[in-house]
């Protein structure tokens, strides 16, 4: 059996013959660079004030988006993150970013 936190709100079987199972997740493989249709925009809600440049539309696995957001934090020497689909980069960087992604041979384009 695996670790207990698997199982969590899985309803008890007295069926002895009963095996759990776990369905793996597929993540979905990464598209090219050059079929990648990212949106470069702002975003200042639930921040404190500040602005941040949010990259969203990724297709493909969290470590190739980790890889493009560490690569985007250092070329602009700033702080950031990159989950659930998007890259964070702390401060407005909309128009250096899109450079950026376009010399990468990505298809980018400023959002609001």
């Amino acid at each position: 059996m695996g670790d207990w936190k698997d199982r969590l709100g899985v309803v008890y079987s007295t069926n002895p013959d009963f095996k759990y199972t776990v369905e793996a997740e597929e993540e979905a493989q990464t598209l090219p660079p050059s079929r990648q249709k990212l949106i470069v925009g702002i975003d200042r809600r639930n921040r404190g004030g500040k602005q941040v440049t949010l990259i969203s539309g990724f297709v493909g696995r969290a470590d190739d988006l980790k890889e493009l957001g560490k690569t985007l934090k250092t070329k602009l020497g700033v702080g950031g993150s990159a989950k659930d689909g998007e890259i964070t980069i702390q401060g407005d960087f909309r128009d250096k970013v899109v450079e950026l992604l376009k010399t990468l041979g990505y298809q980018a384009k400023r959002g609001n």
